[in-house]
């Protein structure tokens, strides 16, 4: 079983929050983790939006970041390509996805179609676990 994490369950990794357990537990599970490269960026920019909030705790995010760092280079990468991002386009529209979940989706799509072994989303975004749903992909909620 491979676990590909979207960004917010990337974010659940380093920072314990509701649901950081659940995903935690499958990555014990799991065979391999994997995720998109733009969500890199995406858990970067969580981060530093976490650490503008009043009150943040900057000592906990500084570590989160370090443990982002440690933890990326275990992770198998799908990478950004045309076809990626055209069928990224093809699944914003039919299931009025914002851009870069349509990105996490195609990739997870892609690694699916790919992968000799059975492939789970982890995933806390409301909108983006129906679509897979509907795709009959496996979801970690």
């Amino acid at each position: 079983m491979l676990i590909f994490c979207d960004t917010s369950a990337l974010v659940k990794l380093v920072v314990k929050e509701e649901g950081s357990d659940r995903v935690a537990q499958a990555a014990d599970r799991a065979e391999g983790l994997a995720v998109c490269r733009i969500a890199w960026a995406e858990a970067m920019a969580a981060l530093a939006q976490r650490s503008r909030v009043k009150g943040a705790n900057q000592r906990e995010l500084q570590q989160a970041r370090h443990a982002l760092i440690q933890i990326w280079n275990h992770f198998a990468i799908v990478e950004i390509n045309q076809a990626l991002v055209e069928k990224a386009g093809t699944f914003a529209d039919a299931f009025a996805l914002r851009g870069y979940d349509s990105v996490q989706l195609a990739a997870v799509h892609t690694l699916q179609e790919h992968a000799t072994d059975r492939v789970i989303l982890a995933c806390f975004d409301r909108r983006l676990n129906q679509a897979p749903l509907l795709m009959q992909l496996d979801v970690i909620e």
